[in-house]
Order: structure tokens, then C-alpha cells, then sequence
């Protein structure tokens, strides 16, 4: 079985055969629910590929996206600390490829392992940074920014500069009006930067899309470079 997602590879080999015995792949579908809040936590999920959005559903019946989690993350992993229920909403955006666990394997593994309980402290520490920013980013930036950002994230979580999704969706992902999010991917497209047909957007000039993005990107990107090794490299 090969190895591709960050956090695993992290792991100390004796850690990682504790884990590798009881991961199988499976293949997420997007609009796949992996979790969902106040149930209880079933399974672990560490992508492969793919990316899956951590949503949060406002009484208002407004879902807001507040962190997305690719190859560089993992789904779940609270329950290796006790955490028996889920406080947010999982969704499978691009589908791909995952390594599963069930919950209650993956608590007795983490009770065997200081290295495993270190890798949960650790990518929860990773997690929280990127929900905070990314709530600051959502309450601070404009849309543009904000929309560049995402772009750019998504990109990286997927390791592709194909993304589908159309306008609808992510103006749901990023609480604005559909036709806002239209007029800056038409203004974007004009300049060379994306390009948007039929569900799917095309990263052209991903330097200026940068550019256009806010610095929570930048932000983002050194925490999760700072917190865990490239997979490049193994």
C-alpha cells in the first residue's frame, strides 16, 4: 500500500505498522457525508487524494466552509483522544481516494502508541490554526480575496489546478450570492487567471492568483509546511 498522505508519513515506522495493519483504501464520492455533528465518530479517514470541506450549518440554514482537509489531514482523529461525537460536518467536495480506520480500532492503537497520541495533538493544533483564520478570513476579506484563497487551496489539497465545482456551490462555501461569486470568476477569466466551463475551474496563472488572494493563504500554507513533512521527499 503506498503511502500519500502527509500525516502518516510523518509517523515513525513502528507507528505506522501499528496503524497500517488496520487501514483499508476506499474511494470517497463528492456529497459523500463522512461525518456529521452530534454523531457518533465511526471511522478515521486519512485522504489520499481528493478533498473534503469541514462545513458548519448556521440556524440561519446557511452552511459556511470554515476548513478543508486533503492529503495533508485526516478525518476523525479526535477519537483517539476520547472524543466519542462530532461538532462539525464533514463533505466529500472532490472525490479521490482515502485509508480508513474504524474509530474504535484506531483508539486502542492510539493508546498504544505516545507517537500517534503526539501526531493527534499535533494535527489538532493544525486544524484549530486553519478554522481560526479561516474565520477571520470570512469575517474580514472581501469575496475576491476570499474566493483566490479558496481557489488556491483547493488546488493544493487536490494537487491539481482542475477544480470542479460551479458558482452555486461555492458561493454556499463562502456565504455570498451566487451572481457575486459569477462577477469576480468573469472578471478573473477576463484577466487570464481561471478559467470556468461546464462545472470545472481551470488555475491558469496561479502567481497571480496569489496575488489576488489574502495573506491567510500564505498563513495557512507555512502552518501546515511548519506542522508536517512533504510527501515529495519519501
Amino acid at each position: 500500500m503506498q503511502i500519500q498522505n502527509r500525516l502518516l508519513v510523518s509517523l515513525k515506522p513502528e507507528d505506522l505498522e501499528l496503524l497500517a495493519q488496520h487501514l483499508s483504501e476506499i474511494r470517497i464520492q463528492q456529497g459523500e457525508l463522512l461525518e456529521e455533528p452530534d454523531r457518533p465518530l465511526e471511522a478515521v479517514y486519512f485522504p489520499q487524494s481528493g478533498m473534503i470541506s469541514l462545513v458548519v450549518q448556521m440556524p440561519e440554514d446557511i452552511a459556511l466552509e470554515v476548513g478543508t482537509v486533503g492529503a495533508e489531514g485526516a478525518i476523525g482523529m479526535a477519537v483517539g483522544l476520547g472524543s466519542r461525537r462530532s461538532f462539525i460536518c464533514a463533505l466529500v467536495q472532490v472525490s479521490g481516494t482515502c485509508l480508513r480506520i474504524s474509530a474504535s480500532r484506531f483508539q486502542a492503537v492510539a493508546n498504544l502508541s505516545s507517537g500517534i497520541r503526539e501526531l493527534i495533538a499535533r494535527y489538532a493544533e493544525l486544524q484549530l490554526g486553519q478554522i481560526q483564520q479561516t474565520a477571520a478570513c470570512n469575517a474580514l476579506h472581501p469575496v475576491s480575496q476570499r474566493l483566490s484563497r479558496w481557489l488556491l487551496q483547493t488546488s493544493d489539497a487536490t494537487g491539481s489546478n482542475t477544480i470542479p465545482f460551479t458558482h452555486e456551490f461555492l458561493s454556499r462555501m463562502l456565504g455570498v450570492r451566487r451572481s457575486t461569486v459569477s462577477q469576480i470568476a468573469s472578471q478573473f477569466q477576463d484577466a487570464g487567471i481561471i478559467k470556468t466551463h461546464r462545472g470545472q475551474i481551470k488555475l491558469l496563472n496561479r502567481e497571480e492568483l496569489k496575488n489576488q488572494a489574502c495573506a491567510c493563504y500564505g498563513i495557512i500554507r507555512r502552518h501546515v509546511d511548519r506542522l508536517l513533512p512533504s510527501t515529495e521527499a519519501q
